[in-house]
């Protein structure tokens, strides 16, 4: 057997991110107070800032406010849903310090697309795991889709614009066929009126 070592890529923290749950799972909805009595106040919480406000004071009965002992578990604080953690990338430069097993990057909204397509394109020969690329992907379509509908919507103007034109011409030469039929039939006279 060789002592060469096998390279396995160690998936992320499964157990944080199971840890994460259970503790979320335990954590109640905290909903704003007398929101149950009235209506007009929606169900999201609102930070409670009366004197005699009986969540902000936390007694018995009344239904829990948010406080730090809700905190997530520490080793899965900050994890992406995908198990790894986030690093803002904004130029090629970043993306060699970055650990592919348990770091992933977020392109930063800031960055231009040139420079966002040359992150892409290094992250891929890194295996670099990008998480927001649907993004990005969704701009390309939009952008393609922005392109053709201008162009149907000038092809369109243009069919549009033609068929007035055949319109008007068509209209001229029946003005003035009703102009001759109004010429050629005579007025009645006053006298032939009466009788």
């Amino acid at each position: 057997m060789t002592t060469e070592k096998i390279n396995k890529k160690p998936s992320p923290s499964r157990a944080a991110l199971r840890v994460r749950a259970r503790a979320r799972n335990k954590k109640p909805e905290f909903i704003r107070a007398e929101s149950w009595k009235y209506d007009r106040f929606s169900l999201s919480w609102r930070k409670p800032r009366g004197l005699d406000n009986k969540i902000r004071r936390k007694i018995k009965g009344w239904p829990p406010g948010p406080s730090v002992g809700y905190k997530g578990p520490k080793i899965a604080r900050g994890l992406h849903p995908s198990g790894y953690r986030e690093v803002i990338v904004y130029n090629t430069e970043l993306l060699s310090t970055i650990d592919p097993n348990t770091q992933a990057i977020r392109i930063a909204h800031t960055v231009g697309q040139r420079k966002r397509a040359l992150i892409i394109a290094e992250a891929k020969k890194l295996s670099l795991k990008i998480l927001n690329v649907k993004v990005l992907k969704k701009t390309e379509a939009e952008t393609e889709e922005g392109e053709e509908t201008e162009n149907e919507e000038a092809e369109k103007k243009e069919e549009a614009t033609e068929e007035e034109m055949l319109k008007e011409e068509e209209k001229k030469p029946q003005k003035q066929k009703k102009k001759k039929t109004a010429k050629a039939k005579p007025k009645p006279k006053k006298g032939e009126e009466k009788q």
